[in-house]
């Protein structure tokens, strides 16, 4: 009978570790090679595209419809723009003049009328229509503001989720970390049972503890994909395209020196010039109805050709313009420009009341991210390595039967919570993060 050998093969795809354990005769190499290269095919097709931070946003900013309609909005504009200096269509009319009713006595030859063709043509005075076309010329660039703004919205919401799955994979990490440990006691506290050295209790709180480890572990992935589909949905890619992080990005704030300047502040948020860019859009209105008060031309001219005989061809040539500053017809285009710098007085004071507001948010979030990292080192520096000694005294004092169990326990439970409690106030402070460059725009 041929021995029967167990291979135990360890193999690397694209960073993923992957583990095969083939028992075959020790003679079928080939079969062994043909199956590793079958696995191998098939995982290279599985692995996930890493995608770093400002990939995301560059695809966001590119692909998201959001923000394609603002493009569409803008273009429709600017085709609205070109028309601007558009004149009215002439009119053409026939018809007769002085033409008798039937059955009447004709004294004169004349008296027949004629038959009469008429040219009419508006000419509107340059002055509107410039004006016209600076006003809808503006309206585009308020577009453009939104765009900006609603970009700001969907970056921040990107960067919250790609940094809370860094915070997800940190957790996964400790889990990990968890289970190996809980493992290990749950086999300690089995080898010393049969010898009456540890009660069944205690295995069964083992039990229960690395339960509860591998459930968490469960919904932080859980979590880790609904981020990824909501990414995935930001960047408008397939659902079924496999994304994964960029996990050596680092997260770092820096306190920025913009919000006690108002001036800046005011050139770096996009809400602030789409109040700009709106009021310009008002003054640019209220221009344009004060050119209402400027008159308007027509032209016009009639041809008339005589039914009778001997009759001399005869035409009309008018010039018309208007009068918009008689009282009666002015009061409208008055009350308009008026009303409008009623409205551009309103946004300022709003405009300034958001720079306000900011300025003031902006100081206290820094505040408080300076302090947020400051807890964070402790736990980082302090907390949790100190709570990891004390559970590796535990631990080594029970390994040494110089302990219990639930001592061991409760060791690692305080440092598990000082560690999930470090990552989510790593979560807290990236979190803040965002929101703080959200006001800046960065």
């Amino acid at each position: 009978m041929k021995r029967v050998k167990a291979e135990s093969l360890k193999f690397k795809v694209q960073g993923s570790l992957f583990r095969i354990t083939i028992t075959s005769l020790a003679a079928h190499s080939s079969q062994l090679a043909a199956c590793c290269l079958l696995v191998l095919l098939t995982t290279t097709s599985l692995h996930a595209q890493v995608l770093s931070l400002d990939t995301v946003l560059h695809r966001i900013d590119r692909q998201n419809p959001m923000l394609q309609e603002y493009d569409q909005r803008v273009e429709a504009l600017h085709a609205y723009t070109t028309g601007a200096k558009s004149w009215m269509a002439p009119m053409v009319g026939a018809g007769t003049f002085m033409t008798p009713y039937p059955g009447q006595r004709l004294m004169e030859e004349r008296d027949k009328g004629n038959v009469m063709i008429s040219v009419e043509q508006q000419i509107p005075n340059p002055a509107k229509l410039n004006a016209n076309k600076n006003y809808l010329q503006s309206k585009a660039r308020v577009q453009q503001q939104g765009r900006a703004l609603q970009y700001n919205t969907l970056r921040a919401e990107a960067k919250t989720l790609y940094y809370q799955w860094l915070a997800d994979l940190q957790k996964i990490s400790i889990l990990q970390e968890n289970e190996r440990i809980i493992d290990l006691m749950l086999k300690l506290a089995s080898i010393r049972y049969p010898y009456n050295q540890g009660s069944l209790g205690n295995i069964y709180k083992t039990e229960g503890r690395l339960s509860e480890v591998q459930n968490m572990m469960l919904m932080t992935r859980a979590s880790i994909k609904e981020k990824s589909y909501r990414l995935k949905a930001l960047m408008n890619i397939p659902a079924m395209d496999s994304i994964m992080i960029d996990t050596a990005t680092v997260v770092s704030f820096e306190p920025n020196n913009t919000l006690y300047d108002t001036a800046l502040l005011g050139a770096n948020r996009s809400d602030i010039k789409q109040i700009d860019k709106t009021i310009e859009v008002m003054r640019l209105n209220q221009k344009l109805q004060q050119y209402q008060a400027k008159p308007d031309f027509k032209i016009r001219f009639d041809h008339m050709q005589p039914i009778g005989r001997n009759m001399p061809t005869q035409f009309t040539a008018m010039a018309m313009v208007s009068i918009p500053i008689a009282p009666w017809s002015s009061k409208m285009y008055r009350a308009e420009v008026k009303g409008m710098q009623y409205d551009i007085a309103a946004m300022k004071k709003g405009r300034e009341a958001i720079l306000t507001e900011a300025r003031g948010m902006l100081a206290g979030m820094a505040s408080q991210l300076t302090n947020m990292k400051r807890q964070l080192d402790n736990y980082k520096t302090r907390i949790i390595p100190a709570l990891r000694k004390n559970y590796e005294t535990t631990l080594l004092a029970y390994e040494e039967n110089r302990g219990q169990l639930p001592e061991v326990i409760n060791a690692w439970e305080a440092m598990n919570m000082a560690q999930m409690e470090y990552v989510n106030k790593l979560e807290e402070y990236y979190t803040m993060i965002v929101r703080y460059e959200k006001e800046l725009e960065k």
